[in-house]
């Protein structure tokens, strides 16, 4: 999807690198070998080339949620925005223990917004510690 403007506080011309999974480098990979990327370099484009628009976007969310999700899951607004997606993969550098440091550095934002953001999955990890989740060295 094409949003005209930069990342938060940045020039229109910066990049930030996101560390994702092997297996999605794999399917990245595979995906640019079939159908290469545009000569702006964006891998998403729609048939013609240009810009994904936001309404074609939420289309194809909407579809990608109703054969991914259950109907439980549908209902409940799991995924309901892609945006959604960023807070899961935080989350769960969180509670995988990924250093509250270099989660705000992955995320593009200052440990101060994580903690403001994210302190309650922090909490809930502790919790989760306490109840025996995590045993003491």
């Amino acid at each position: 999807m094409h949003e005209v403007h930069s990342l938060k506080s940045r020039a229109a011309s910066a990049t930030r690198p996101v560390p994702i999974p092997p297996p999605f480098v794999r399917m990245l990979r595979a995906h640019v070998k079939r159908f290469g990327v545009a000569p702006d370099g964006r891998l998403f484009r729609n048939q013609v080339g240009n810009y994904v628009d936001a309404a074609a976007y939420g289309i194809t969310w909407a579809r990608a949620r109703e054969h991914a999700l259950t109907p439980t899951e549908r209902t409940s607004g799991l995924a309901k925005r892609p945006h959604e997606l960023r807070h899961a993969g935080i989350s769960f550098w969180l509670y995988s223990g990924v250093d509250p440091a270099e989660c705000a550095r992955r995320a593009g934002q200052s440990i101060e917004v994580l903690f403001r953001h994210y302190a309650k999955f922090l909490d809930g990890f502790r919790a989760w510690s306490r109840a025996g989740g995590v045993e003491d060295a």
